[in-house]
């Protein structure tokens, strides 16, 4: 844009070059001339600029600038915070006010910059959350998968450029699964097929202590330990006896409980279970802990031949605390033996009452230390929930209080003993030497817990999710890091769905979590969405629950079992079956049945699934229709509505239409059958060589058809007489290709399809009614009557060359000039429903008879 204040230019820097070496080349002389003359040049320019600036300044626009640069000059930024009104020295209300004032000001202005960056952030963390999760949905879909720490499949992308993109999406889109992965899968198989069998005998079936066998025979001591957890949580039993009475309903128990109401007392009691199962699963584990330790150190710890557990938790406190002829400095010895120690690890291990047998056979001594201890251990111990009533915790308090005035020397058990009797002072979560290891510090937190107190099990939940992923398992991929702890610690605290998710997150331990999820639905403690409220994107996540409102975790078991089958549907889809039985534990979810059947490879075995029909005619039935109750469906009509319509609707969809035949068929459709069988043979009979799909619903075709026939089964109409026509035009064919064209000529007379007999009449009438034939047949019209024409002109080459009496030959050869002649008056009554070219082809080939 130009003004006319503003001073053209007319010259470009490379003109202004070019003009200057111009001058200085005018100028003859030494080089001092030259550099006199471009002196001149550059003061010439320099006057030049200089009345340009002045003219700059002259414009408005400047003026503004100038006046702000002034106005900014002379701002005083001393007086920004002062009052308006001027204050007197003495006026200590008005700078009270004003200081109130600006405080609220600035507080209220740092809020304003916190809240706007904490917003960013979290928009930021939620942009990045949101496409770490559609990244991973894209390359699950593709059959890898993606974790947020490894992009490498990001990179691959990436590079992938001009042609290298087929190659690497190949290469994600097949699921690898090496030796190790699939022994581990076979082995869980075996568990999930008789889970499925005792839920057919409608008999109870110990899942939990199932996979625990598996686990430890593949020699995974973390997720064993898992397992374990849920066993004692479960209070499952090892075994169910055969032939009980009254044998215990293992499956879907705790539902009630669990997806209930949150509050109410059968909830809370299993939460108490919850945590009861947690702390025993710790007490086994750390008496394995000190057995072990025992043996590996024999010689310190010097256990003899008793074999009591007082005699063990002894030779373990040898080999712990004692060195060189003396006790560590803070254990404090009573009577000759670390009492306080004893009775903490007979707690530790759950042998509460062996604990209160050594406090009572050590009472004088324990009373002359602390007077009343005893007393309060024995209610504690023998409390069904590990209570003291409200005068013992206030004394027990007290106590503890003074304890642990001179906590840097007092013996940590003691102080440990009574903050687990009283439950003391549980926000401090930790005790110095006690809870030196993340197992110790769980059992110490679950046998704190107080459901009636303090938010119980479900605020410990809280806690840890506080903590996070890292402190229990660790940075990841870094040594010392530990998989699967997280889990084990979010199942202690009864969050079973995050367990699950934690475990699935990770590759190594996918399969472990599929089969915790199987086990968890077992028995009634896992939340499944519903089919609004299930995400694309990730199994696990949060729905509303009304009583009472809040938001709780949930988790799309059929989302997770299907990306796990899917590496195995199409080779083992009977096996892939079994998982989806599981998939009704919390839920009816027959839509992954359809899923299988149409994916599965066709063959012997697809048909084992879904089931079909003899030689003879009779109906067998499959393994999907032998286990209806797995599925939550009671009547056959269901079984027929629900997954094999949907599954035939969706096999056509997928360009699977044999199978989708058969569906339809064992479906009862028969009507459909016809329908899509005669829109399938449309496409293979305009193929001249048919491939071998267009062979396998010509076989599909014939067999239906044959079976049909057998069972007098109502299926006529427009459909079934268009599929006997084109299987008969199938047929001529193949003759045809044979060499037998006379046969050909034969099968395609008794199709009816093209008038040969020389009646005018008749022709005309047929060609009317050929609108009303089937669509396939009006599509295929060039094929059967080019076909029919071929046959012909090979029958009359076949009289014309044949050895026979000259009157007989006449005879022949007459016949299929009559028959070619009425081809062609019907062909010319339907000239335009064919191209020029067949209609050129049909004449050419009449001439020939005809001669």
């Amino acid at each position: 844009m130009s003004a006319s204040y503003l001073p053209s230019v007319t010259l470009s820097l490379d003109q202004v070059e070019a003009q200057s070496r111009r001058l200085v080349s005018r100028q003859p002389g030494s080089s001092n001339d030259a550099d006199r003359a471009f002196v001149v040049l550059l003061f010439s320019f320099n006057n030049g600029l200089n009345s340009c600036i002045q003219k700059l300044s002259t414009c408005p626009g400047a003026r503004r600038c100038i006046a702000l640069s002034d106005s900014i000059a002379h701002l005083n930024t001393s007086t920004t915070f002062s009052p308006l009104q001027p204050l007197q020295d003495t006026d200590v209300t008005g700078f009270l006010r004003h200081a109130h004032e600006q405080t609220l000001i600035s507080t209220i202005e740092e809020g304003r910059r916190e809240t706007q960056d904490e917003f960013y952030k979290m928009l930021q963390d939620r942009a990045e959350r949101d496409w770490e999760a559609k990244k991973k949905r894209v390359f699950e879909e593709l059959g890898g998968r993606v974790s947020v720490d490894n992009n490498r499949a990001v990179a691959d992308f990436k590079k992938s450029m001009h042609g290298k993109l087929a190659s690497s999406l190949s290469a994600v889109s097949t699921p690898s699964l090496n030796l190790q992965m699939q022994n581990r899968m076979m082995a869980y198989d075996r568990a999930v097929t008789d889970l499925n069998a005792a839920r057919l005998r409608k008999v109870s079936f110990p899942i939990v202590h199932t996979f625990m066998h598996v686990a430890a025979s593949l020699n995974t001591p973390q997720i064993l330990q898992t397992f374990h957890i849920l066993s004692k949580i479960t209070s499952e039993p090892p075994a169910v006896p055969v032939g009980m009475i009254n044998p215990p309903i293992l499956e879907r128990r705790f539902a009630k409980q669990y997806l209930g109401n949150q509050d109410d007392k059968d909830a809370t009691a299993l939460r108490k279970q919850i945590a009861k199962g947690a702390r025993e699963a710790l007490e086994e584990q750390y008496w394995d802990v000190m057995d072990r330790t025992i043996q590996s150190r024999p010689t310190e710890a010097m256990l003899g031949g008793d074999p009591s557990v007082e005699n063990k938790v002894r030779a373990f406190l040898f080999v712990r605390y004692y060195r060189n002829g003396e006790w560590e400095e803070r254990i404090q010895i009573i009577a000759g033996q670390p009492i306080w120690a004893r009775l903490f690890y007979l707690v530790r291990t759950g042998y509460t009452e062996e604990a209160l047998g050594e406090a009572i056979r050590y009472q004088d001594a324990i009373n002359h230390n602390e007077k009343g201890f005893v007393t309060f251990f024995r209610a504690w111990v023998e409390s069904p929930e590990r209570r003291v009533t409200r005068q013992h915790r206030t004394e027990l308090q007290s106590i503890y209080n003074q304890h642990m005035l001179n906590a840097a020397t007092a013996d940590p058990f003691k102080l440990a003993l009574y903050k687990l009797m009283g439950r003391l002072d549980p926000g401090r979560r930790s005790v110095p030497h006690v809870t030196t290891t993340t197992e110790d510090w769980l059992w110490f937190q679950l046998a704190m817990l107080d459901e009636e107190e303090e938010g119980g099990l479900r605020a410990f939940g809280e806690v840890l999710l506080g903590y996070g992923e890292r402190q229990f398992d660790g940075a990841p991929n870094q040594p010392g890091s530990r998989k699967g702890v997280w889990a084990s610690v979010l199942l202690m605290s009864g969050q079973f769905e995050r367990a699950v998710a934690a475990l699935w997150e990770n590759p190594e331990t996918e399969i472990e979590a599929v089969h915790l999820a199987i086990a968890l639905a077992y028995h009634g403690l896992l939340n499944v969405p519903s089919k609004a409220e299930t995400s694309k994107m990730t199994p696990c996540m949060y729905v509303s629950v009304s009583l009472p409102p809040r938001r709780r975790p949930a988790l799309s078991m059929s989302m997770m079992i299907w990306r796990y089958i899917r590496q195995f549907v199409k080779m083992d889809a009977k096996e892939a079956l079994q998982y989806v039985y599981c998939v009704t534990l919390p839920s009816d979810q027959p839509d992954l049945i359809r899923r299988i059947l149409v994916l599965s490879n066709s063959g012997p075995a697809w048909e084992e699934l879904v089931g079909g029909f003899r030689a003879d005619g009779t109906k067998f039935d499959g393994v999907i229709e032998r286990s209806l109750e797995l599925l939550k469906l009671n009547e056959i009509s269901d079984y027929h509505q629900r997954i094999l319509m949907r599954a035939a609707e969706a096999s056509v969809e997928n360009d699977r239409i044999p199978e989708a035949i058969k569906l339809y068929n064992l479906a009862g459709d028969y009507t459909t059958v016809m329908s899509c069988l005669a829109t399938a043979l449309g496409g293979t009979v305009s193929k001249p060589t048919p491939d071998e799909k267009s062979r396998a619903i010509e076989a599909t075709a014939s067999e239906i058809v044959h079976n049909y026939k057998g069972r007098n089964q109502a299926a006529t109409g427009t459909d079934r007489d268009a599929v006997m026509c084109l299987l008969e035009i199938r047929r001529a064919m193949d003759e045809k290709l044979a060499g037998r064209p006379d046969s050909a000529l034969t099968t395609m007379e008794q199709t009816s399809l093209i008038p040969l007999d020389g009646d005018v009449g008749r022709i005309t009438k047929q060609a009317e009614a050929f609108k009303g034939l089937h669509e396939s047949l009006q599509r295929n019209l060039p094929t059967y009557i080019t076909l029919t024409m071929d046959a012909l002109a090979a029958v009359h080459q076949q009289k014309k060359n044949a050895m026979m009496p000259e009157s007989s030959r006449q005879a022949a050869l007459n016949q299929i000039r009559k028959q070619s002649r009425s081809l062609m008056i019907f062909a010319g009554i339907l000239k335009y429903r064919m191209s020029p070219d067949v209609y050129s082809y049909l004449a050419r080939l009449d001439v020939e008879i005809a001669l």
